[in-house]
């Protein structure tokens, strides 16, 4: 199995890479040109894909990739899952890729629950729900990733 991922070589993101590389998988770095300077890129990526904008980072990222699986994070860690579910929903990468939020300790359990209420107010249709599913596994991502 292999990683896609925005190619920093610090934090968890970082570290994953570094375990997946360890494990004989593969890890390709997406970055756009000019993010060198506020970032570390990873010094031992099997490739590293250079773009020129974060539009371009997550076509590619998502291109790259049969599924999504967001850790704990922040406002671009979000921004990427909603973009990966709804691309999914509409279809847009020829298949189904499932979204898996990796939650350890709870972290994603209010997002989850708001996806639900998504879903009770209309907002959402409930055959897209099961877009993405929230699992506390590492063993739980990976039998959802090998579907």
């Amino acid at each position: 199995m292999g990683l896609v991922y925005g190619g920093a070589g610090i934090g968890v993101m970082g570290t994953l890479a570094d375990a997946v590389l360890e494990a004989g998988g593969t890890a390709v770095g997406v970055v756009p040109v000019g993010l060198f300077s506020s970032e570390v890129p990873h010094g031992n990526l099997t490739e590293l894909v250079e773009v020129p904008d974060m539009q371009a980072r997550k076509r590619a990222m998502y291109e790259r990739s049969d599924a999504f699986c967001a850790l704990p994070g922040g406002f671009g860690t979000l921004e990427e899952l909603f973009e990966a579910a709804t691309w999914t929903q509409l279809g847009l990468h020829g298949s189904h890729k499932p979204v898996v939020l990796l939650d350890r300790n709870g972290f994603w359990s209010g997002l989850d629950e708001f996806l639900d209420r998504l879903v009770s107010d209309g907002f959402v249709r409930p055959e897209s729900r099961g877009i993405v599913s929230r699992v506390t596994s590492v063993a739980e991502v990976l039998a959802v990733l090998d579907r």
